[in-house]
């Protein structure tokens, strides 16, 4: 099916565009959601006539988006969840997760939105892309951790993966020879 398309549809086309689909993404999706009108001849003078009004409103909310995107780029979120000792996390950090970080902090972002392929499923400093407009995305830093202090040593740039990193345990410090006596007698029952 052709469509015209009102709205610029990431990996599909502009705004104005006539763009060839499949009908089921176009009766499912693109016309519901009024982001395209079929092609025929009555929709392309309509889609005309309107032109200019849709541009104006594509830029005044690509303009908000652009907005939000200059206070929230950069900015890092500090996610703590429960994990094991080599930083698998017990759960996951999906786009729900996300959201609702977001949310906390004062942003309104929808979950579909959120460009996560794969869930968070380890702890350490994660990018995620979010997209506010179809023409603007930015990246935040979640930083996934077991506790506050945690995040903030991985801030700094420490990986917190291994036990002795965790705990503090100086590798050099425990070294065998502490818990042998070299010079101890061997036992007859260890020689047999």
């Amino acid at each position: 099916m052709e469509v015209i398309l009102l709205e610029r549809i990431s990996k599909l086309g502009q705004m104005g565009e006539v763009v060839k689909v499949r009908d089921g993404f176009a009766r499912n999706y693109l016309l519901p959601l009024g982001k395209a009108l079929r092609a025929n001849a009555a929709n392309k003078a309509r889609f005309e006539s309107e032109r200019a009004t849709l541009e104006a409103r594509n830029l005044e909310r690509k303009s908000e988006a652009q907005k939000v995107a200059d206070v929230l780029a950069g900015k890092s979120f500090i996610v703590v969840r429960s994990a094991g000792e080599t930083g698998q996390l017990y759960g996951s950090v999906a786009a729900r997760d996300v959201v609702e970080i977001l949310a906390a902090e004062g942003f309104t972002v929808g979950r579909s939105q959120v460009h996560l392929n794969t869930p968070i499923k380890a702890i350490g400093l994660h990018d995620v892309a979010i997209a506010l407009h179809a023409e603007v995305e930015i990246h935040v830093q979640l930083n996934v951790a077991r506790s506050a202090e945690e995040a903030e040593r991985q801030a700094k740039g420490e990986t917190l993966t291994s036990a002795d990193a965790i705990y503090g345990i100086d590798e050099d410090a425990l070294r065998p020879e502490d818990f042998f006596d070299p010079e101890a007698e061997r036992d007859a029952e260890d020689e047999a």
